[in-house]
């Protein structure tokens, strides 16, 4: 871990950048690697043992355990936001404290299934919606109350790809790392 930048281990794929143009195949790709990401993050870390899950992934960073907890609330938030953004017009959305969720007692010691088969069941409904949207829906958008910035449905699916492959990678890092895989 001595050659790898704290910078790194933060943003193992580089921060979200949101395209100029983004087209009907992107926006395709995005929504695979949603409907297949469930099953991605699964198969890293089933195998896992207690004492591996309660690993930070970084030095003062979440546990493999709080990271699983974390995406599925993550995950189950933005579904709700693009639904926010399908039925009202560019409405104002509720941000969370996450690192605060990440403090919680079910996020630091439930059993990852919950959040792995929560995952499940929110990426296939928000896949299935997605699937379902025109090209008029997914320009429609939402405002976060802190950067007052309009972000589109369509720039979020990309923003939630990337975002669980941010985290995939913390762990599988980590696991590479430790020599776990």
């Amino acid at each position: 871990m001595e050659n790898t930048k704290p910078e790194d281990l933060r943003y193992p794929i580089g921060k979200f950048e949101v395209p100029t143009s983004i087209s009907e195949e992107q926006i395709l790709e995005w929504i695979a690697i949603l409907e297949h990401y469930p099953n991605k993050l699964e198969l890293l870390v089933k195998e896992l043992s207690t004492t591996q899950l309660e690993t930070p992934y970084r030095p003062d960073g979440w546990t493999v355990r709080q990271v699983i907890h974390h995406v599925a609330d993550s995950h189950h938030n933005s579904y709700i936001r693009f639904k926010w953004a399908l039925t009202e017009e560019t409405p104002a959305i509720k941000p969370y404290l996450e690192k605060k969720w990440a403090e919680l007692f079910d996020t630091r010691t439930a059993p990852i299934e919950l959040s792995l088969n929560h995952l499940r069941a929110v990426h296939a409904k928000l896949v299935y919606l997605l699937k379902g949207l025109s090209s008029s829906d997914l320009k429609r958008g939402f405002i976060h109350p802190e950067s007052k910035q309009i972000t589109t449905l369509e720039e979020n699916i990309g923003r939630y790809a990337w975002h669980g492959n941010h985290h995939y990678n913390h762990i599988k890092n980590l696991s590479q790392r430790e020599g776990w895989i």
